[in-house]
């Protein structure tokens, strides 16, 4: 993490990142209007950041990709939220059920993750696309920024970015967001459900994908460009 990253992270309080992270989201909507699409993955974070936007902009548009391996508390979630706001789509992987993570976590993520986001960044047209990605979550998140060009015609914007874990309960509290249930027995980070661990760990995401090399990394969506045509920049 950039020193002066760390410094905002360490040096603003809560109320200043709300309001900077606002101030980030009404840029981006006046700027690219219903191009502007919430991912939302139906973890803290992203509901931090979809209530956010609800707030600034009430027909705002968001995608969720699922998988056939979420557990059955984040898929009864999904249902639940989708239904609140019919302006969040789902996106799922169209093939048959294969467990390809017992072989290639890798290639299991690519399928059923990268492969259906790339297809809602196609199909609603999106021209910026907004995540809940925090630079203190773990080792793989520090380098972020809070806006992105790393593909052709899309810009990635992280509007909670300089959050802490607490900040985050912190907003849910405050602004009255639901949690996932899963929340409560001990998750900091969800996931699919065989790739998905409890962990007393310090880093948030050491859960994720835990006892492999892939430990506490990434699925791919932030780390590669998500259009066939894309030019890093």
């Amino acid at each position: 993490m950039s020193e002066n990253m760390q410094e905002l992270v360490d040096t603003l309080h809560f109320g200043e990142k709300v309001e900077r992270a606002e101030k980030l989201l009404k840029e981006y909507f006046d700027k690219y209007g219903d191009q502007a699409v919430v991912a939302n993955s139906l973890g803290k974070d992203s509901m931090v950041v979809w209530d956010m936007a609800v707030r600034i902009r009430p027909n705002v548009r968001g995608f969720i990709v699922t998988t056939p391996f979420k557990p059955k508390e984040t898929k009864e979630y999904m249902n639940r939220l989708v239904a609140k706001y019919p302006s969040l789509k789902v996106y799922e992987a169209d093939r048959p059920l294969e467990k390809i993570y017992e072989t290639d976590v890798d290639k299991c993520c690519d399928i059923y993750k990268v492969e259906p986001v790339k297809q809602a960044v196609r199909e609603m047209d999106v021209k910026a696309w907004i995540t809940g990605l925090r630079c203190t979550e773990g080792r793989t998140r520090t380098d972020y920024k809070e806006v992105e060009h790393r593909d052709k015609d899309l810009v990635k914007v992280n509007p909670i970015l300089l959050f802490k874990e607490r900040e985050i309960w912190q907003y849910m509290a405050v602004y009255g967001v639901e949690a996932n249930s899963l929340y409560r027995i001990g998750y900091r980070s969800l996931g699919c459900t065989p790739c998905t661990a409890i962990t007393a760990s310090d880093d948030e995401r050491d859960g994720r994908w835990a006892g492999t090399s892939k430990c506490g990394g990434e699925c791919g969506i932030h780390t590669r460009p998500l259009k066939e045509d894309a030019v890093a920049s």
